[in-house]
Parts: C-alpha cells; sequence; structure tokens
C-alpha cells in the first residue's frame, strides 16, 4: 500500500542567505537532514527531481530513500518553505528515520462511494468534507498511503467523526488517545 521515494542529494559546505541564494539560481534547493540521533547534515536537493516527487500526495507522508553522495538514508519530509508567488521550493527539511520508532505523519483521506451512498443517492444530500488528512502513528513499515472513508451506508444528516475511520493494522490516530473530546468530524452528509 506504501510507496517508497527516492531522492539524489549532495553534502553542502556554504550556509546562509547568499550561498542559499546562488544555489537556487543553479536550479538546486538547500536542505536539512537531522534526526535519529545524528548530526544534522546540510544537503542540496535538485529543485525539477523535487517538484515532480511533489505532485504526487503519498510523497508528503511516505518514506523517502535519500542517497547523499553515495549514503542512503531513509527520511519523510517534515517541511517545505516555498515561494509566495512562484512555482519555487525555498527550503525543505527532511527527518532521519529509524525502522523500530513510532512516527507520526499527516495521511490523506480518500472518500469512497460518496454518488452512490444512501444520504446522497437516495435522500439528496451533499458531502461536506471536514478533513482532508489526519495524523497517524505508526512503525515506518505501516505508514498507509492513504486512508478510505466508506460513505455508502451515511445516511443524510449523520456525521462520521475520526472514531468511525477503519484503519489498517499497526495504525493509531494520536488525537483519539487524548479523550472523547478530542473526536473531530470528518465528514457528513447535509
Amino acid at each position: 500500500m506504501s510507496k517508497t521515494y527516492s531522492l539524489k542529494a549532495t553534502k553542502r559546505a556554504d550556509q546562509g542567505k547568499g550561498a542559499s541564494r546562488r544555489l537556487r539560481h543553479t536550479g538546486a534547493v538547500p536542505a536539512i537532514v537531522y534526526g535519529a540521533g545524528k548530526e544534522p547534515l546540510n544537503i542540496t536537493l535538485d529543485h525539477n527531481e523535487l517538484v515532480r516527487n511533489l505532485q504526487d500526495e503519498g510523497f508528503y507522508s511516505q518514506l523517502i530513500a535519500l542517497d547523499v553522495d553515495g549514503t542512503i538514508e531513509t527520511v519523510v519530509l517534515r517541511d517545505l518553505q516555498r515561494h509566495p508567488a512562484k512555482v519555487l521550493v525555498m527550503h525543505a527539511d527532511l527527518q532521519r528515520i529509524q525502522a523500530d520508532h513510532l512516527i507520526r505523519v499527516s495521511v490523506p483521506l480518500h472518500f469512497i462511494n460518496v454518488e452512490t451512498s444512501t444520504g446522497v443517492k437516495v435522500q439528496g444530500g451533499a458531502l461536506n468534507q471536514l478533513l482532508n488528512n489526519v495524523e497517524v502513528s505508526c512503525l515506518p513499515k505501516d505508514i498507509p498511503s492513504y486512508i478510505e472513508v466508506n460513505m455508502q451506508d451515511v445516511e443524510k444528516g449523520q456525521i462520521l467523526h475520526l472514531s468511525n475511520l477503519v484503519l489498517p493494522a499497526g495504525v493509531t490516530l494520536p488525537q483519539l488517545t487524548l479523550g472523547q473530546d478530542h473526536d473531530q468530524a470528518v465528514a457528513a452528509i447535509h
């Protein structure tokens, strides 16, 4: 269900605003890799390769095999800084992953059977989608590409909450551990 992406990177020694600006003019993106008890590492990514991967929604939550000058590390994308007016990535933050530690990532929700649901087809309602993604906690090997929200049996006026989601094995919703008051609405048919 999950897919592993790959990126090539090179180490960079120059830091600062001027060095980053010079990198961007050459079609590169300054980035940093941190976590897993290792020292942070400043790297350079190819802008076009990064933008191509960003077009896939799974890239934001799935494992990435990062090749830094021949050394491969498993990372996830944690943050992006984009130019406010251009299709330009200014900076990326990548976090190293340890296979035996739980990780929290935001996973997209895919709503299925909306057109054939009882509330839409029979009762004439419309879907009100309240969340596009949800934060999950799991081992890196268990990260789902997405979570399906089946709207087939949802009737008009009914609300689906986080507790109604069917999660894959090994995946939990950290928000639900906070108590009943945090069982956020996901979707409704009005």
